[in-house]
């Protein structure tokens, strides 16, 4: 048998040998702008080890995960029951990806996730949340028989050029047209919703139940008002919950929090392997996959080259038996309602904190103009220079001096996106809103290290940089 141990390849001996390099082989060979970056806002750490919502530097100092990896690892890191089934399912031997049989694994995980979408049938298994998205465009404009595709203001859809064309983000869009003729309208108007329906030409609206870009949820009654509006005028509601699904707004999908809402075509990806597979799901009605898929001449007309593989196919087994197992879509709604009232309770504390809002574990901190003259000049220079670095300058101390990992939740917007493992407790909770106090506290005393480094961040945007 070729490919026994010994045959020259030893994974552990080349991490040790060369991992010191990481930086530098990131700037030599891949994007050029990420070292760069990093080592601009001190975010160029070496990370060695990682379990659940925690991870360790090459100092063994502890990092609380706030992040998930953008939501990807939704039971955290290293989930023993995904791991075990990952082992389990490489030691099987299996004949996969042969492309002429039906293997049980993806039957089996089909089963298991429309089992959360009652009124859906089908699912196309791909390779990320682009790709779902991707296959969903393509489904609804061949059983609709229409070409165009609504989609809201500052959505993110990924970054393929079908997905890109519904991305409502211009930095996202600049210098890669010509894209699809889709068209955009606002979250939660209805009435440019029927406006461009009564075009009739219109296969499908797409819709993030709850926006990542700044973590607007759409109205109350907006979803299920689109979707009676869709129907009438014969298009489909296609939900994105590539980052709201698996549990993270407190229920299995985000749509969800609306009854009567049934959407056409649901997009799921991120949280579905664990973190370790690359792994996208698009689920829908029968008849649409039927008419897709209308003959044996047209078994493969849209297909993966990696979808449907046994790695993906029994970590997604193995994390929707955790969910249930360890009833994380309730934990996340317990831990949100927690983490977010304990934060929503400090915006009469501080004049530079505006909102906070959000469900289950997805939750926006935003950040506004403050009242006072002296805060208020500091605030205008920063502003000036770019909008969206006083939420930078938070960030930066809460990863520097805290050892907690957030993000800002898109360009130029002064708002930080939570979105940790749904796995984290209490005791992770206490620690965030401790550290933001401090974070705070710091920002509204005028001075420090916290302002010193907004003005580096101001020469940076002057820069260019």
């Amino acid at each position: 048998m070729t490919g026994e141990a010994g045959s020259g390849f030893d994974l552990q001996a080349l991490l040790a040998e060369r991992g010191a390099e990481r930086y530098e082989l990131h700037a030599r060979h891949l994007n050029p702008q990420l070292p760069r970056m990093l080592h601009t806002i001190g975010f160029d750490k070496v990370y060695e080890r990682a379990e659940g919502a925690h991870f360790w530097d090459a100092e063994g100092n502890d990092h609380l995960d706030m992040l998930a990896g953008f939501g990807v690892m939704g039971l955290g890191r290293h989930h023993p029951v995904v791991r075990r089934a990952l082992h389990d399912v490489l030691d099987a031997g299996l004949a996969d990806l042969t492309r002429f049989d039906c293997p049980p694994l993806p039957g089996l995980l089909a089963e298991r996730l429309l089992s959360y979408s009652p009124h859906l049938d089908r699912v196309f298994f791909g390779n990320s949340g682009a790709e779902a998205v991707e296959t969903a465009l393509k489904f609804a404009r061949y059983a609709t028989g229409r070409p165009r595709i609504l989609y809201c203001d500052h959505a993110f859809h990924g970054l393929t050029t079908g997905a890109l064309s519904i991305n409502g983000e211009r930095g996202f869009r600049d210098g890669f047209a010509p894209l699809l003729p889709d068209t955009r309208i606002p979250l939660g108007d209805l009435a440019a919703l029927e406006r461009e329906l009564r075009r009739g030409d219109v296969a499908a609206f797409v819709v993030e139940p709850i926006q990542g870009k700044g973590v607007h949820a759409a109205p109350p009654g907006f979803l299920a008002a689109a979707q009676e509006l869709l129907h009438r005028h014969k298009a489909l509601l296609i939900a994105d919950e590539v980052q709201t699904g698996i549990g993270r707004t407190g229920d299995f999908y985000a749509y969800q929090h609306e009854p009567g809402v049934e959407p056409d075509l649901v997009c799921v990806a991120k949280a579905l392997s664990g973190g370790y597979v690359p792994v996208g799901a698009t689920l829908g009605r029968d008849w649409i996959f039927r008419k897709v898929y209308s003959s044996m001449d047209r078994v493969l007309v849209h297909s993966a080259s990696f979808g449907s593989n046994a790695q993906a196919m029994a970590a997604g087994l193995a994390v929707l038996a955790v969910m249930e197992d360890e009833q994380l879509v309730a934990r996340a709604r317990a831990m949100g309602e927690l983490l977010r009232g304990r934060l929503a309770a400090l915006v009469g504390d501080y004049e530079l904190l505006h909102e906070v809002r959000g469900r289950g574990l997805m939750i926006g901190i935003e950040f506004g103009r403050p009242s006072s003259l002296g805060l208020r000049s500091r605030w205008t220079v920063l502003q000036a220079a770019r909008k969206g670095l006083f939420a930078q300058m938070v960030v930066v101390p809460l990863l520097r001096r805290h050892r907690i990992l957030t993000q800002v939740s898109g360009d130029r917007l002064e708002v930080i996106k939570l979105i940790p493992p749904l796995v984290i407790d209490e005791a992770d909770v206490d620690r965030f809103v401790g550290a933001f106090r401090e974070v705070m506290d710091e920002a509204h005393d005028g001075g420090g290290l916290m302002w010193e480094f907004g003005r580096t961040l101001v020469k940076q945007a002057a820069a260019g940089g």
